[in-house]
């Protein structure tokens, strides 16, 4: 009797069900070690409903319908409103209400930043787009700091509630905020901006007259921008909604047809007599706006991290629950390279993506403060490099299966380039590092120290370190080869970071590994390299438990 072709063997179930928090070793370590058990506890219940049927629905829904721009009402007048999908508001308003946007800021807590940063990787699983506005809403709260205009502002960002619509703010019940820095001439070099800022009779008010070239979410609250004052680049707050009703002048040209991030909207802006107030001096705008790069570049590791864990997820379920030639996958000694390869890449970017929101946390330790000064655009410059090729591969354990889109590979493939764009590409990041090593002494010495606590653990690891000691000192003798070598610096300096994290944190079989393959002299930079260890261990500890 011949078998019913309608039903479908050896596939896969979906992966729902399972806790994204709890059911990954490296991060509940990672959260422990730098904070408490009880904050894992506290973040459990945003992993179990990441892990959910329900979200990883309205994750692809929200990609499947895109937003959409309406400059105009039905009688003419100018709105400029941006319609979202509900499955949107859906993942915003459990974004929020977790706490995964700017309630950090104050809270009382010693490891709020590390529980946020926790929270906001597992959210990152159920659709990385919204993460956007959750993210720059987190990083605006450390700019404003200091100045008088925080006191209006802070309490709505930091809010737990969840409240679209353009409103004046004294009317909302929280507030979403984003940012406007690049222009079409310029791109990452600001100080190119032509947006000029003219003084109004107001102190302290202006009106902006220009545009930008990639602003987010312009549906959000409230807004720093760069323009040109009469003193040189200044940062300026810019409402939504003013005072007295009425909207500000915040032309939307257009929404950007990007790659990935589609569920968010991003969006070209015309500025024309917008009204704006200065936030710190005039010609300090960088300076002042610094805080929020430094925080929404901490989101695009976290992100990255995150994009990691789920296309590890994915991968290594599928291996587990399909057959081929006689066997699970999983059993296949070249697969399970593969997969063990994975696994340790996405363990290191998540131990330094939690080690990076422990020295948020400390910032007030010049320690914590110096490690996150070098810690971050190596970070930055390296895990979101590495996430595209990761997201690739783990495409490719599914096969045919990976490449269609109900997989969520797809998805996850187009997000994956995304962060290393995102606040400075990888070329920023890694010249950020020579700045930074340039100007601040105080951070090799950070570098040093964190990375010497692995010390004899890896001879491995030794080597490299002694080696990219002395890279540093041979570069910084020889300004014509600095630049040019920003970018194997910065790789070597964060791989022994990571592999200082994994010696000292995580099982022997991970923290070998990573140290053979990424710190030896051997590596082929291809996934499914490793030679030798416990790789089916290293499968196991990264394989979801339904």
């Amino acid at each position: 009797m011949g078998s019913d072709i309608r039903v479908a063997t050896n596939q896969a179930p979906p992966l729902v069900g399972h806790n994204i928090v709890t059911g990954d070793a490296a991060l509940v370590e990672a959260i422990t070690r730098h904070a408490t058990a009880e904050v894992v506890d506290d973040v459990a219940p945003i992993g179990a409903l990441a892990g959910t049927a329900e979200a990883r629905e309205h994750g692809m829904l929200a990609n499947e319908f895109h937003p959409r721009l309406t400059p105009y009402d039905r009688y003419g007048h100018r709105i400029d409103e941006v319609q979202f999908h509900p499955s949107w508001h859906w993942l915003m308003d459990r974004a929020v209400s977790q706490g995964l946007a700017a309630a950090p800021w104050e809270s009382d807590s010693p490891h709020a930043h590390v529980r946020r940063a926790a929270g906001f990787m597992a959210w990152s699983h159920t659709e990385p787009g919204h993460g956007c506005p959750i993210s720059m809403t987190y990083a605006a709260v450390p700019a404003l700091r200091g100045d008088a205009i925080a006191k209006e502002w802070t309490p709505l960002l930091a809010s737990l509630r969840y409240d679209p619509g353009l409103r004046v703010a004294s009317q909302k019940l929280g507030a979403l905020a984003g940012m406007g820095m690049t222009e079409k001439q310029g791109g990452s070099d600001v100080r190119a901006n032509v947006t000029e800022a003219r003084r109004t009779s107001v102190e302290g008010e202006y009106t902006l007259h220009g545009h930008k070239w990639f602003t987010s979410a312009p549906m959000n609250d409230v807004f720093l921008v760069l323009a040109q004052a009469p003193g040189g680049v200044t940062c300026f707050v810019v409402p939504r909604v003013l005072p007295d009703g009425t909207r500000n002048r915040l032309d939307v040209v257009r929404l950007k047809d990007k790659l990935g991030n589609r569920s968010n909207a991003s969006s070209e802006l015309e500025l024309d007599g917008t009204v704006a107030r200065r936030l710190g001096d005039e010609g300090r705008g960088v300076r002042t706006i610094i805080e929020m790069v430094a925080a929404t570049r901490l989101d695009c590791v976290l992100g990255s991290a995150s994009l990691m864990r789920r296309a590890v997820n994915e991968a290594t379920w599928h291996a587990a629950h399909r057959s081929a030639f006689g066997s699970p996958l999983i059993d296949k000694p070249l697969m399970r390279n593969v997969l063990a390869d994975l696994a340790i890449e996405a363990e290191a970017a998540t131990a330094l993506a939690i080690r990076l929101a422990a020295a948020v946390d400390g910032i007030a330790d010049p320690y914590e403060a110096a490690l996150r000064r070098i810690a971050l655009p190596l970070s930055k410059f390296w895990v979101c490099k590495r996430t595209p090729a990761l997201v690739a591969e783990a495409l490719e354990c599914l096969g045919g299966n990976g490449y269609v889109e109900e997989s969520g590979l797809p998805l996850l493939y187009r997000e994956a380039p995304l962060n290393s764009v995102w606040e400075g590409s990888g070329n920023v990041n890694a010249l950020d590092v020579l700045r930074a090593l340039g100007r601040e002494p105080e951070v090799l010495d950070a570098w040093i120290t964190e990375v010497g606590r692995a010390r004899g653990g890896d001879a491995h690891l030794d080597r490299a370190v002694e080696d990219t000691l002395a890279l540093i000192g041979s570069l910084m003798g020889e300004p014509a080869s600095l630049e040019v070598n920003a970018r194997r610096l910065a790789m070597r300096m964060a791989l022994c970071l990571q592999g200082s994290l994994l010696v000292r944190h995580s099982p022997a079989e991970v923290a070998d590994s990573f140290c053979a393959s990424r710190l030896g002299t051997a590596y082929d930079g291809v996934f499914g390299t490793l030679d030798g260890g416990d790789l089916r261990a290293i499968v196991e500890r990264a394989t979801p438990v339904v």
